[in-house]
């Protein structure tokens, strides 16, 4: 199934949005209805919450009195903290079980509102993020929820600002037009992305590219979304995972294939093969075949490599697995900081580029027209490296 984390600042339209999910197929887990769940009348979480703040926090019935316990908590971050410690892992053990007991092909949407405060995103296969202008925000609050506008305004500070919440997004909706045009993007989003998604990550498969080859301007956005990425792998591998952005992508103003190319470090090639199951839970699927790099002006040699893609049709990914301190591994490091360090060497890249690009029409044709040019720069960044005593940091 494919994990979905939904979030965005209060009155921004998550729950529109949810929704539409919902119409849409999807399997909903709110987070918020799942904090009052926990601490209904009988249950462990009630009890844990009387112990902490005391028995003025429930009604007569034996309810928990939520505007009691909200006056203890307001304006002390410690008791805020107190109360998250019991409530957030009680919500997250609730929202595994209503994961697991999903359809297999489910698309199954975690609603949660401190999705980035909590730091969850690294946990979803991908992460939604609704987005509001901030005035339109306090509006809505004001008209649909009864605040005041110095309410909305509090509430709207307490959370993560919009620029927090748009670093863990990998889609981002901005809600600022009619709910039909919400309407219109959520379900494009469901046909184009969530479903094949999806099914790619049933049936343990990459999403595939097309042979066109389309080289673009610099992204100021591709480090972050490979971080992103990144982050899912140390999620899934565990956090110490030696994976690290590589390729054109990681090198600031360098025009690129619209791919993020990532690599994973292992002791051997058994270790790779070890943990392409995990990776493609991960979303990250092994393609296909024997995979090597090149070896630099030694013909007929190859380094051999294991190569995943990913699920996501909608975010292009290579991770290269490579052994740790192998000539590819050294390679794919060195040519990265080389270009990143060394302006003339990035410039007739580029340039080289262009050239390929005009004279190519598909990737394949591209790629091999490129290595040449890595054959002959391959020297001057060994002697780069020689000069200013460079060593390989992932």
């Amino acid at each position: 199934m494919l994990r979905v984390g939904l979030t965005g600042g209060i009155g921004a339209g998550k729950s529109a949005v949810a929704k539409r999910l919902v119409d849409n197929g999807a399997v909903l887990i709110d987070s918020d209805v799942l904090a009052r769940e926990v601490v209904e009348p009988g249950t462990a979480g009630l009890a844990a919450v009387v112990d902490a703040f005391g028995p003025g926090v429930l009604t007569a019935e034996g309810a928990l009195d939520r505007p009691a316990l909200g006056a203890k908590i307001f304006g002390d971050d410690e008791a805020r903290r107190r109360l998250e410690k019991i409530i957030h892992p009680r919500v997250r053990t609730r929202a595994v079980e209503l994961a697991h007991a999903a359809p297999l092909d489910a698309v199954v949407v975690n609603d949660i509102p401190l999705l980035v405060e909590t730091g969850q995103a690294s946990s979803f296969h991908l992460v939604i993020v609704v987005e509001t202008d901030r005035d339109v925000r306090i509006r809505r609050l004001v008209e649909t929820r009864g605040m005041t506008a110095e309410q909305a305004v509090a509430r709207i500070s307490a959370q993560a600002g919009d620029e927090q919440r748009r670093a863990a997004a990998d889609v981002l909706l901005v809600n600022d037009g009619t709910l039909d045009d919400l309407h219109v993007r959520v379900d494009a989003l469901v046909r184009d992305r969530l479903r094949p998604f999806e099914e790619h990550l049933r049936h343990g498969t990459a999403a595939r590219l097309g042979p066109e080859l389309r080289v673009v301007e610099p992204d100021p956005a591709w480090p972050a979304q490979a971080a992103r990425l990144i982050a899912r792998i140390r999620h899934a591998l565990g956090d110490g995972a030696p994976v690290t952005h590589i390729g054109s992508t990681a090198v600031p103003g360098l025009p690129a294939k619209d791919i993020i190319d990532l690599m994973l470090a292992v002791p051997t090639l058994d270790e790779a093969d070890a943990l392409a199951d995990r990776l493609t839970q991960a979303g990250f699927p092994r393609r296909p075949g024997d995979w090597t790099d090149n070896a630099r002006g030694l013909p007929g040699r190859t380094w051999p490599k294991r190569m995943h893609g990913t699920a996501d049709p909608g975010r292009p990914v290579h991770l290269h697995v490579r052994v740790a301190g192998s000539p590819g591994w050294r390679f794919a490091l060195l040519m990265r900081d080389h270009l990143r360090a060394v302006p003339a060497a990035r410039e007739a890249y580029a340039a080289a580029k262009a050239c390929w690009a005009a004279s190519h029409s598909d990737r394949i044709a591209y790629g091999e027209a490129k290595e040449p040019w890595f054959d002959e720069e391959a020297q001057a960044a060994d002697d780069w490296a020689e000069a200013t005593g460079w060593r390989p940091t992932p």
